[in-house]
């Protein structure tokens, strides 16, 4: 899980927005126009772009149900 402290200072390499914690396992880009969501394997956030541009069109409702190992 990640901490309170960490997830304030958390922004999109992308676009430099803020991301939101969805369930416990994804992190998203609170930018509509960037959308990119990051899965968290193992505790540990995947923050490259590329792997954040592979779940654009995947609702932040439906994250929860994808699991990204």
């Amino acid at each position: 899980m990640i901490n309170e402290e960490l997830l304030a200072i958390l922004v999109c390499p992308s676009c430099r927005t803020k991301l939101q914690l969805v369930g416990e396992r994804w992190l998203a880009c609170l930018n509509p126009d960037c959308a990119r969501k990051y899965p968290i394997i193992d505790d540990i956030p995947n923050m490259l772009i590329e792997e954040g541009s592979k779940y654009i069109h995947v609702a932040i409702q439906d994250l929860e149900s994808i699991d990204p190992r």
